[in-house]
């Protein structure tokens, strides 16, 4: 496939607790794409948007959305039956990644290190805790940190949790319990069939939620990460082998927990992000532009391989 010019249509906002990054990433992603002399269509999802897709009728279609539905197999779905590229990952995938119940039951076989953690219904958490404390409490499906809550033994939230207290357990029926792990949060991206560097994450207070992630300032990334050699590796390799077991596509961001007391049995992977940000804040294109790929040339790279996979007979 040339590198151009292409109609790229970039897919974006949506109706999820990420729209307003998800607008941010595919704005960088157009201008991206227009200073590279590429024709760029802007659509803000809404529930016409099959009408316009076909309507549009581009060459490749950016997935710049975050969270649901746009990062949970539906748009992907839909794409698939109209024939239309896209990037990132298939529907498969994005099912089972979006899901950290199913990711932890797809990779874990395979050897990767995941915290051990169950379902529990939000209403028993008013009764009793499900793990000893400290805890962590997160939707089973939502990405940036949406809705985590870190329990404490000082009881943050009472003990057990208050009806009234503020906190995942009003938005969802059922969260991911899991032991909470000490220590420090790193992250690998993922491009292609590499993978890039370490980050080390340090938010300047509380931890690295949705607010420490989208606001400048508010944490420090270390790139690549002050850590061991060992530990850097090993992230690479889970983080790749992650990517790999999936199915990821394009590109795909692994996060975990490293509690350095207890070297590399301290690393656990949490997640894949299958559709990571592309914000000036975002992990992927300051991983790339530490090796030398600038914003474009990323977002260019990503937009090539989904019409190289289209070329070869696969649009999901």
């Amino acid at each position: 496939m040339s590198r151009g010019p292409w109609h790229v249509a970039v897919l974006m906002g949506g109706w999820s607790a990420e729209r307003p990054v998800s607008l941010s990433s595919g704005e960088g992603v157009a201008k991206a794409l227009e200073s590279r002399g590429h024709k760029v269509t802007r659509i803000d999802m809404d529930r016409n948007v099959a009408a316009r897709l076909a309507q549009v009728n581009a060459d490749v279609v950016f997935n710049a959305l975050h969270g649901v539905p746009g990062e949970d197999g539906t748009v992907q779905g839909m794409m698939d039956l109209m024939g239309v590229t896209y990037t990132h990952s298939g529907l498969a995938t994005s099912v089972i990644a979006i899901d950290k119940q199913l990711t932890k039951q797809t990779l874990v076989p395979h050897g990767i290190p995941m915290p051990v953690g169950h379902i529990v219904e939000s209403e028993s958490l008013f009764s009793g805790d499900p793990l000893p404390r400290p805890y962590v409490l997160k939707p089973v499906n939502e990405g940036s940190s949406v809705g985590v809550a870190i329990v404490t033994a000082e009881g943050n939230y009472g003990s057990p949790i208050g009806r009234d207290s503020v906190g995942p357990w009003q938005d969802f029926p059922e969260l991911l319990a899991e032991p909470y792990i000490r220590g420090r949060e790193l992250t690998t991206a993922v491009l292609g069939d590499e993978a890039l560097l370490v980050t080390e994450l340090r938010p300047k207070s509380g931890f690295y939620d949705f607010d420490a992630k989208y606001t400048d300032g508010m944490t420090d990334h270390i790139c690549p990460a002050d850590i061991p050699t060992e530990i850097s590796e090993a992230c690479k390799a889970i983080a790749l082998r992650a990517h790999q077991v999936l199915g990821c596509r394009g590109a795909s961001r692994a996060d975990f927990r490293w509690d350095d007391e207890r070297g590399i049995d301290g690393l656990f992977l949490l997640e894949v992000n299958t559709q990571p940000g592309m914000t000036a804040l975002s992990l992927v294109p300051e991983q790339a532009a530490k090796l030398g790929i600038d914003y474009a040339t990323l977002v260019e790279t990503i937009v090539e391989e989904a019409l190289n996979r289209a070329e070869g007979g696969s649009h999901g």
